[in-house]
This record gives C-alpha cells, structure tokens and sequence, in this order.
C-alpha cells in the first residue's frame, strides 16, 4: 500500500510553519539563560557523538509527554517560560517535533538547522553526554 505522505512530505510542511533557526545565530544563544537548547536524539547517539554544551536531553519518544503539565510524565522545565531550541541528527526529528510542540502551544520553540551533524561538521563546540549519578 502506498503512503499518502512520506516523511520528507511531512518535514517540509512542518518546516513551513515552524521557526528554524540558523545554526551561527542558535550559536550565539548559548550563552542566553533564557534559551534551552534541547537535544531529542536517542540516547546511543548522544553517547556515540556528544551533544551541544548545557543542553537537556529529552527523548523524541517522550517529548509531548515531557512537555505536557497535566501528563504524569511532566517534567518542570517545560514550564519554566525559557525559549526552546529543539535538534536531531539531521534536523527531521526536530522539525517535527517542534511543529508537534506549537501544535500543543508550548511558545517560544523553534529548531536548529542542519541538527547536530551539521553542528558538528561546522566545528562547534560538543561535549560528552553527562553521566547520572
């Protein structure tokens, strides 16, 4: 049976309806306490690649439960009134959960082009995955 929508059709119009913001200007909001940079990749990943410094690990599987305040999964920093830059590997995953996040009126969220691949690629800085005590 044929798909009516394949993913790439589902991330473009996502895309055309979210904030995607430029990775030198996601760069430069590192250091602003008043954004979140949250990484939704699984956690092998982030353990094989690293991830972007202070950023909070939210797993993709988990996202709208994490966000949502009257779920029993919720976690508190989704209310903190930060701004939220969502990314993935390559800026798929983020894309749609970012549109999946403003559909649920979460505000502001917006994702990281290119995800953390181009990141990467782009010699930003990484760090390992923190370790639980």
């Amino acid at each position: 049976m044929p798909l009516k929508r394949t993913v790439k059709d589902l991330v473009m119009e996502a895309s055309a309806r979210i904030r995607t913001i430029p990775m030198d200007d996601a760069e430069t909001l590192l250091d602003d306490p008043e954004t979140l940079f949250v990484d939704i990749r699984d956690v092998r990943e982030l353990d094989r690649e690293g991830m972007i410094p202070g950023a909070y690990h939210a797993p993709r599987g988990m996202l709208e439960f994490w966000v949502d305040p009257e779920s029993p999964y919720h976690k508190p920093v989704f209310a903190s009134g930060k701004s939220f830059v969502l990314y993935c590997g390559g800026a798929w995953r983020s894309a749609l959960a970012t549109a999946a996040l403003q559909d649920m009126g979460l505000e502001p969220v917006a994702h990281m082009e290119g995800g953390f691949v181009a990141w990467k690629a782009a010699g930003k800085p990484v760090v390992p995955r923190p370790t639980k005590d």
